[in-house]
């Protein structure tokens, strides 16, 4: 776990090494522990290291392969990397260090674009080979790790977070009019290759890119799981499909304590997280160290699930760690959140990832998460409804889009605009592809391969990172969600979703955190913004450079000020604060 940058020249000039400098120096809080850089020729590789496998200097980056002439940056974690080695190691193969890192070098020397399939893991690479002058890049299946592009004059730039391009200089920060439809609409979802900004895109998941040395491209999609029935399969009982995913999330919990660190849980107190914890102390996992935070309540809406995450770290005897995080101290964070966001984002739980990271990383360097588990197995309320549907687009649409497009007319300025509903087209192009059953598989296609990864995955990354902390997710092991993806959805969807990981959790965990109402992370006081919050949304949305910009018609906000409680989205979000969150945002970058 790491943060890389770096950039490639085809116009025959070096990179400059204060560019690579000011890159490093935005990704360094992913990197406290190293730093290093490494031109050849055209081609700039730098990194910022955490140290998890290998604390020794041998696996410092970027690790250079004298023998092979391969450079690499990596950010990430082969979990299978010891299996690998073994494998390489009777091809042949030689190595210096003990860690993952290396073992990418030779995969990528022995087995060339199909590496990608053998590795299970959540990775962002970028290769450089001496020999040929050619550049790779890829990133895992579920974008678990960014990657984040920048054409510049006669050069493309990479970075593990989007500030790290702006602070190199020389980018396009206009806004992008179809990413603001998306994140107006698509609930924050900017999918690949698009960023919020226009001189920004990033690798899609699951794609391995190979750059010429003349600058041509060509893309290889690696991975893409049908969401269809195996026949094979097709007599299996509901039992028999829980001891399956039961068998197949012990293999991932398994293989995410691979470190020469310790490894500990995110607890929210809820199902998924519950089950990784038991599933953890299951593995003998020795004085198991777990975390939880908590806010204030507002509106008598309650902010904590301190009782479920006690009840889960007593059953398992774990040392258990609460924070509870005061109005006060929630607003004192707010700049350094908005600041560790590679792009905007919305959800009131990034505070939340962001001030519990912060506690984390002052005990444990690496944990395991329940991200995913709603997105793979059925967990989110619109998924029942669509069954029966003879509408699936319209009626995703409804439950999940923040706003249609003929509203966000009255809210834009008619320059920003989109020229047509490019959000609504995007998810109907997803939900209506070939390659899943029924409008529920078609759903969770489109929400593990595409809002998962701007949204969740994006999230929980950018907020432990800015700690320095490794946030690994089983719930999106490959094998598991490819496992998922053939269980037909009414297993999923009984017991009102994740059916089949709940009779999973009932081998696992004391029935109290199964058996209630679905809970979120929750931190009331951005949902109802008032007070402090109201005045420094208020304030940006206000200021001179908001009046420059002129993205939000003036009677929109004046709606929103007025009656900030009165605004909320179908999925329970703030308008004020979706609207207020973005101009914080290009702000804090300088936009």
């Amino acid at each position: 776990m790491c943060g890389i940058c770096g950039e490639i020249r085809f116009d025959g000039a070096q990179p400059s090494p204060l560019v690579q400098a000011r890159m490093m120096e935005a990704i360094a809080p992913r990197g406290p522990d190293g730093s290093g850089m490494v031109i050849h020729g055209s081609t700039a590789l730098s990194h910022r290291r955490l140290s998890i496998i290998d604390l020794s200097q041998k696996a410092r980056q970027p690790m250079v392969d004298g023998e092979l002439g391969l450079t690499i940056a990596f950010n990430g974690c082969i979990y299978n990397y010891p299996e690998l080695r073994a494998e390489l190691e009777g091809r042949g193969y030689r190595f210096f260090s003990h860690g993952d890192t290396e073992v990418i070098l030779k995969a990528w020397h022995a087995w060339g674009t199909a590496c990608v399939e053998r590795f299970h893991g959540m990775f962002a690479f970028v290769i450089h080979e001496r020999d040929t002058d050619r550049v790779v890049m890829a990133r895992d299946r579920f974008g678990i790790k960014p990657l984040y592009l920048a054409r510049t004059a006669g050069a493309l730039r990479f970075a593990s977070t989007l500030p790290a391009l702006v602070k190199g200089g020389d980018i396009d920060t206009s806004i992008d009019r179809d990413a603001l439809h998306h994140y107006m609409s698509f609930h924050a979802v900017v999918p690949p290759p698009r960023t919020i900004l226009n001189g920004v895109k990033k690798l899609p998941p699951a794609t391995l890119r190979v750059i010429e040395a003349d600058g041509r491209e060509t893309d290889r999609l690696y991975w893409n799981p049908p969401h269809q029935r195996d026949a094979t399969l097709a007599d299996l009982s509901r039992e028999e499909w829980r001891d399956r995913v039961l068998d197949a999330l012990r293999i991932a919990v398994r293989r995410r304590m691979v470190a020469d660190v310790p490894v500990g849980v995110l607890l929210s107190g809820g199902v998924d997280s519950s089950i990784i914890t038991g599933l953890l102390a299951e593995e003998g996992q020795k004085d198991l160290m777990t975390f939880s935070v908590g806010f204030e309540e507002a509106n008598g809406e309650k902010g904590d699930e301190f009782v479920y995450s006690d009840l889960i770290a007593q059953r398992f005897g774990t040392d258990h760690h609460k924070i509870f995080v005061p109005s006060s101290q929630l607003m004192e964070a707010l700049p350094g959140v908005i600041g560790a966001m590679s792009e905007p984002m919305v959800s009131y739980d990034n505070v939340g990832f962001y001030l519990l990271a912060k506690e984390v990383s002052k005990h444990i360097r690496v944990v395991q998460s329940g991200q995913g588990a709603d997105e793979v197995f059925a967990g989110y309320h619109w998924y029942p409804p669509l069954q029966n549907t003879n509408d699936v687009v319209g009626d995703y649409a409804k439950v999940f889009f923040d706003r249609s497009h003929e509203v966000l007319k009255t809210q834009l300025n008619p320059d920003w605009m989109a020229d047509s509903d490019v959000s609504r087209a995007l998810v109907a192009a997803h939900l209506t592809k070939a390659g899943a059953d029924t409008p529920v598989d078609a759903a969770l296609r489109l929400d593990s391969q595409v809002m998962l990864v701007d949204d969740p995955v994006k999230r929980v990354d950018n907020m432990t990172m800015a700690w320095g902390l490794e946030a690994r997710v089983p719930f999106l092991d490959h094998e598991l969600v490819e496992l998922a993806a053939k269980i037909p959805p009414e297993f999923k969807l009984n017991e009102g979703g994740k059916g089949v990981l709940k009779d999973v959790a009932r081998l696992v965990v004391p029935h109290e955190v199964i058996d209630r109402k679905k809970g979120y992370f929750p931190v009331p006081q951005l949902k109802y913004v008032d007070g402090p919050y109201l005045d420094m949304v208020r304030d940006a949305l206000t200021s001179q450079a908001a009046r420059e910009r002129g993205i939000f018609r003036d009677d929109y906000l004046q709606r929103l000020f007025a009656d900030p409680t009165g605004h909320i989205t179908p999925l329970q979000g703030s308008e004020l604060w979706q609207v207020g969150l973005l101009e914080l945002w290009l702000q804090a970058q300088g936009v």
